[in-house]
């Protein structure tokens, strides 16, 4: 069992107990596309997706190279960081053909100074052979697959347009874990048509399963998504600071105390952000849910209860 040194499991804390020193995860784009947009599943993305809103590198013309070279520079210089996690992180990082795929995980064996391997991705890009090759690298790195799965709710991921269920996710968690790849998952909390109920069967649901690490963010609206078309005409509500904050204090108690918490809240590039601006105060938000867990005397974990998957 872990022993928290904080209200709950950070990912910095993660980080330094694996490596004994401070580790910068960097964000990159290595040029794979999405089946929600490429017309595989569908050509209008997520009803909340825009890559350019939250990765630095999407869309851009520099090769991967240079990407991790330049963040490697710059993270020394300003985070005085010496060890680096590549994170593939813009659109579906399995979303192609083998060959393809080592070609480019395979430039970060060109930099010594990376230590970790961690691949963002959808439950419906994955299969045997592609675990296989990921894999492999654990030889050498650290390695996580990160699973786009937003809510347990098929009728919200209907409604978002993200093209598959949770039993697909669940059947793709099994398939993972038989080669003991770290599994994290990305959640989405306040999607339209959902409930602070909701979002808590979420969470017990996430901690029965077999799951590392949980990343979390406050729905959000950007520019040139369906969902900015709809915020405009007033037929989405988000929640404020405050009810965040609550959500995110009630969430974290259910969820197991070895579950990393890589993220609490996001932030979004200002050029893209419609609303809410508070979600670019991430210092404020995570201030305030410390604030909450010391004056309980609790922590992540404090209501966690092993139960089984239920829909």
């Amino acid at each position: 069992m872990v022993e928290l040194s904080e209200e709950f499991y950070s990912f910095n804390q993660y980080l330094r107990k694996q490596f004994g020193e401070r580790v910068q995860r960097i964000s990159l784009d290595a040029g794979f596309n999405c089946p929600n947009l490429d017309g595989s599943l569908s050509e209008d993305g997520c009803s909340y997706c825009n890559n350019k809103g939250f990765s630095h590198y999407a869309g851009s013309l520099k090769s991967l190279e240079d990407q991790i070279r330049e963040s490697i520079e710059f993270y020394s210089k300003s985070a005085k960081a010496n060890k680096f996690i590549a994170y593939f992180q813009a659109f579906s990082n399995t979303n192609a053909d083998i060959e393809v795929l080592k070609e480019r995980y395979e430039v970060i064996r060109k930099f010594p100074q990376i230590v970790g391997l961690f691949i963002s991705t959808r439950c419906d890009c994955i299969d045997e052979n592609k675990l296989k090759l990921i894999s492999e690298y654990k030889k050498d790195y650290l390695v996580w697959l990160e699973y786009g799965l937003q809510t347990t709710h098929d009728k919200i991921l209907a409604a978002i347009n993200r093209n598959h269920t949770c039993k697909d996710f669940l059947k793709t968690l099994e398939q993972t874990r038989k080669f003991d790849i770290n599994v994290g998952v990305h959640m989405i909390l306040g999607l339209p048509d959902t409930t602070t109920d909701d979002i808590l069967l979420d969470a017990r649901r996430l901690s029965s399963l077999d799951i590392q690490g949980i990343k979390l963010h406050s729905f959000h609206i950007l520019k040139d998504t369906p969902f900015h078309k709809l915020y405009e005409s007033n037929k989405i509500k988000l929640l404020s600071r405050q009810e965040y904050v609550d959500i995110l204090f009630q969430f974290l108690q259910l969820i197991p105390k070895d579950m990393v918490v890589f993220r609490l809240s996001s932030s979004a590039n200002p050029d893209y952000l419609v609303a809410p601006e508070w979600i670019n105060q991430k210092g404020k938000v995570i201030g305030e849910l410390r604030i909450k867990f010391k004056e309980k005397g609790i922590c992540q974990g404090f209501l966690h209860e092993n139960s089984s998957f239920k829909n």
